[in-house]
């Protein structure tokens, strides 16, 4: 702090001492040539002058700095005026310029970040827009056949009515999908955490998406047979959300009469890894970095044929990072994929 402060007047000192050193030699040569130069004429002198040049100089080009830069500052409202009052106003031009350097790529940052995030907004509501727009037609479209005479042939009446029902299913499922992953992000959604089996969790997954699996002639197994059960503390309702997402993903991008198979890893001492497998079609390696975006879709087409809301890689995503716990992914085109994710395990 020292060696900045000194440097700060360096400016003033040196230009003091110029101007002491050219009066002060000044009157000796006039004292001299009327006969009454003392030795201690030019030294008093020479200190006053010092004095008083340093002082003028000084708070000159301090008020010339103070007041130019003060308006760059307010002018590009790169800092509030109130900040150059708070601290002493020097002569030291390199601070003065690394603090400008500093708020210019603070702000360069700031407008990038800014950059993104009205791309992904604009991202975000068009895909939004999209996927509330396609079932909301359908529904729109049913109905108005129906008023428009279809409603008198009972067959058909039952079965637009029957279409328009799902339309306004899968909305209700893309509403409910974002209430959630809102919820997840702003973290207001509480997690009830409690020790359960997690072999039985799958068992009942299992269960759930029999006959979905069923329809495409997959089969849902375990690696191995899990005689003993593995307990685990965490969400019992997220996590079965979790492995309903990715045993459906499985089931939905897997080759008829494949496999989805589900295994339970010890990983450390107090951590478990649950997989979950398939020999599907994979996905290729430029698409994972953006797998658990919100509505991203590596094939498009047929994932709006097979429904659902586009969020729930996204969703699994938030609930494993709501555990602070991990997840991963690995895949390999034409080959299959392997999506896992790390629990806390009790002994």
């Amino acid at each position: 702090m020292q060696a900045k402060f000194k440097k700060s007047y360096r400016f003033a000192v040196r230009a003091a001492l110029y101007i002491t050193l050219y009066t002060t030699l000044l009157l000796s040569v006039f004292l001299y040539y009327l006969n009454s130069l003392e030795w201690y004429y030019p030294l008093l002198f020479s200190v006053c002058v010092f004095v008083f040049s340093f002082l003028i100089i000084q708070y000159s080009v301090e008020r010339f700095i103070y007041k130019r830069v003060k308006k760059i500052y307010d002018d590009l409202t790169l800092l509030e005026s109130v900040s150059l009052a708070k601290g002493p106003i020097t002569t030291d031009m390199q601070t003065l310029t690394q603090e400008i350097d500093k708020f210019a790529r603070d702000k360069k940052i700031e407008i990038e970040t800014l950059k993104v995030r009205e791309a992904y907004r604009k991202d975000f509501l068009g895909n939004v827009s999209h996927e509330l727009k396609t079932p909301l037609f359908t529904v729109q479209g049913y109905i108005e056949t129906l008023l428009d005479g279809a409603m008198d042939d009972k067959n058909i009446r039952k079965k637009y009515l029957e279409r328009a029902s799902k339309g306004i299913e899968r909305l209700g499922y893309i509403i409910n999908d974002l209430d959630m992953i809102t919820k997840l992000e702003v973290g207001d959604l509480s997690l009830n955490m409690e020790v359960f089996n997690i072999v039985e969790l799958v068992e009942n997954v299992f269960d759930m998406l029999e006959m979905k699996a069923h329809k495409k002639r997959i089969t849902l197994t375990f690696d191995r047979d899990y005689p003993e059960p593995i307990m685990v503390n965490a969400d019992k309702e997220r996590i079965q959300q979790v492995l309903a997402n990715l045993m459906v993903n499985s089931i939905k991008y897997g080759s008829e009469k494949g496999t989805t198979e589900v295994s339970i890893e010890n990983l450390i001492k107090n951590k478990v890894i649950v997989r979950v497998t398939d020999n599907g079609e994979g996905i290729g390696a430029e698409y994972i970095p953006r797998l658990f975006e919100r509505f991203f879709r590596v094939d498009k087409s047929g994932s709006r044929k097979e429904g659902g809301s586009g969020l729930g890689l996204a969703i699994v995503k938030h609930i494993i990072e709501a555990h602070q716990e991990r997840i991963y992914v690995e895949s390999e085109f034409g080959v299959g994929s392997e999506f896992s994710f790390t629990l806390e395990k009790i002994e």
